[in-house]
């Protein structure tokens, strides 16, 4: 090659470079290849640079590549055509508010899904199944009531997870699991009103002397609760078994009318079990949302102030929020521990809380039907991306893989995935400057860490 053609070369690429698209991208891959090297594999003392090669000179890296090309071309469409993309984007969500525009309609389509829920699993193979009732079904219930806490009424609670807890001990303990026994032992189908009432306590014990807090105060408290139950539960060793745990809690079973049955290890009783309580919850958070209840949650998380101008007592319907979302927490724990019969602290940490906070901010807060989709996509993924080594996948990847996404989905999406239209207008008129998201974005007025 002369050297006046190596010149050219040069040049041309000095011009490209000064390009912002050309720059964009070339951010765009490496940050793809930074997620590929921390997802990758380790090094050793060994073998100290097996974790470059593995990462950056394996099949992989292409994969991430990919990725960060495909980030690069929505970010420059987004930029380039944004007006017409949000009018496709505004066009196709409302495409299913037409096709279900009447009562009729939207109880069909219901219908047709939950036939396909009950029809569809037995078809799964055996770990499918498991994954269906443990990760996924168990989160959707969780991700329901948190939604009720932040996504109604505008709380951040970082410690929900306490309430899960809360639930499984109270089922080993009315089971005879625990080292402290009760009055009487039960079955867990019994227990069931004990380890709701029990989680619901526990959030008006929070919510009571707490919720005068917004914001960032308010996150730090229930985040401080969560570490309060789960170190509790840990030095607790004579009455919760500590982080060793206790064994023996009973499988659900019933024995009334000349039926015995019991649901054992096998997932489908307990997916459809599960099943059974996510569809009578979601009716019944549905009427709450359109109930008098719901409109004053409504009114808390878009302006305390003028709720309480208004007549609303906040302090009362927040206690009600944080009850209320607890109530499923405490179910769904006594179902997970009656499953694996296994109970130990080490299941209760705060990255659960900040699990499913995640998993209601990207299915869509204020929505049910988000708060389902989003924790059934983000609990299906990563048992995909196990099922395929070329991603390199490994447990203690989550919330690397989860915190990306969020950034993304902050970006493109920041509604979610099936957001509410109350919430999306709240957001809409945010961007504005109108007001604000929601009771979490505090006030501008320094005082407001405490409501008047």
């Amino acid at each position: 090659m002369s050297a006046g053609t190596t010149a050219t070369a040069s040049a041309r690429a000095r011009v490209l470079w000064r390009s912002p698209e050309a720059r964009r991208l070339a951010a765009w891959v490496f940050g793809g290849l930074v997620l590929a090297l921390m997802t990758g594999p380790s090094g050793s003392q060994a073998a100290p640079v097996a974790g470059f090669t593995g990462s950056l000179f394996h099949p992989r890296v292409l994969v991430f590549v990919a990725l960060g090309v495909a980030l690069w071309a929505l970010s420059f469409v987004r930029a380039r055509y944004g007006e017409r993309v949000r009018e496709t984007s505004v066009h196709l969500t409302r495409l299913p508010a037409r096709l279900v525009r009447t009562r009729r309609a939207r109880y069909g389509v219901y219908l047709v899904v939950l036939v396909f829920a009950v029809v569809y699993p037995p078809t799964l193979s055996g770990f499918w199944q498991e994954v269906l009732v443990d990760q996924i079904g168990v989160f959707v219930l969780l991700a329901i009531g948190l939604n009720v806490v932040v996504g109604y009424a505008g709380l951040l609670d970082l410690g929900y997870i306490a309430f899960y807890a809360i639930g499984a001990y109270s089922g080993a303990y009315w089971t005879g699991a625990l080292p402290v026994h009760p009055p009487f032992h039960l079955n867990p189908f019994f227990v069931i009103p004990f380890a709701i009432a029990a989680a619901m306590v526990a959030g008006v014990i929070l919510g009571a002397p707490t919720l005068r807090l917004r914001g960032d105060y308010l996150a730090i408290v229930t985040l401080g609760f969560g570490e309060i139950i789960q170190i509790a539960a840990t030095n607790l060793q004579g009455v919760t078994g500590g982080a060793e745990g206790v064994t023996g809690v009973p499988h659900f079973s019933v024995h009334a009318l000349g039926v015995h049955y019991a649901w054992t290890l096998s997932n489908l009783p307990y997916y459809y079990l599960l099943l059974g309580f996510v569809v009578l919850v979601l009716f019944g958070f549905r009427a709450l949302e359109d109930s008098r209840v719901g409109r004053a949650f409504t009114a808390v998380r878009e302006d305390e102030v003028a709720a309480e101008a208004v007549g609303i007592n906040v302090l009362k319907y927040k206690v009600m929020a944080f009850a209320i979302g607890a109530s499923t927490s405490g179910f769904a724990g006594l179902l997970e521990v009656s499953k694996i019969g296994f109970v130990t602290s080490q299941d209760f940490t705060v990255q659960l809380s900040i699990l499913v906070l995640v998993l209601v901010i990207f299915g869509g807060m204020g929505s049910l039907p988000g708060a389902v989709a989003g924790a059934a996509f983000l609990q299906w993924v990563p048992q995909i991306l196990r099922q395929h080594p070329l991603f390199g996948y490994q447990p203690q990847d989550l919330y690397i893989y989860l915190g990306a996404l969020l950034v993304v989905m902050m970006i493109f999406r920041p509604e979610g995935m099936l957001p509410s239209r109350r919430r999306k207008r709240e957001l809409a008129l945010a961007e504005q400057g109108i007001g604000t998201a929601d009771a979490m974005s505090g006030s501008a007025d320094p005082a407001a860490g405490v409501a008047p």
